[in-house]
């Protein structure tokens, strides 16, 4: 498939799967006429990226992690090494601390909007 049918697939732009390139994190073949062409398995390895994205992990780090993962689904394959679960684990240990930083700014916000005479969530 083409760059921008991945894109459509996957939701994600063009400019974005083009970085995942540079990256090393996605591969695609090139055309006679130069042009991208992605395997059918190029839209899972992009949902993958974009999940580690979304948990904050770094472009370093997730070209590190995804050699040792299936892209269907995230599970560990043959090349999942002791090296994985450190990686992961220091990556847990660091989004552990974001929600519980975050969680600490949700409850001053809650105090202030409390203070202030309005409703908190309070969940």
């Amino acid at each position: 498939m083409r760059i921008g049918e991945l894109a459509e697939r996957t939701g994600v732009s063009v400019r974005s799967l083009r970085y995942y390139e540079t990256r090393g994190l996605l591969a695609s073949h090139r055309t006679s006429g130069g042009q991208r062409e992605y395997p059918e398995a190029a839209v899972d390895r992009v949902r993958r990226i974009q999940e580690m994205f979304a948990a904050g992990l770094h472009s370093d780090t997730i070209g590190e992690l995804l050699p040792c993962i299936h892209d269907v689904d995230g599970t560990p394959n043959a090349a999942a090494t002791p090296f994985l679960v450190e990686k992961l684990t220091e990556e847990r240990a660091r989004i552990d601390q974001a929600m519980r930083d975050l969680r600490r700014t949700s409850d001053v916000l809650d105090g202030i909007i409390r203070a202030a005479g309005g409703e908190a969530s309070g969940q």
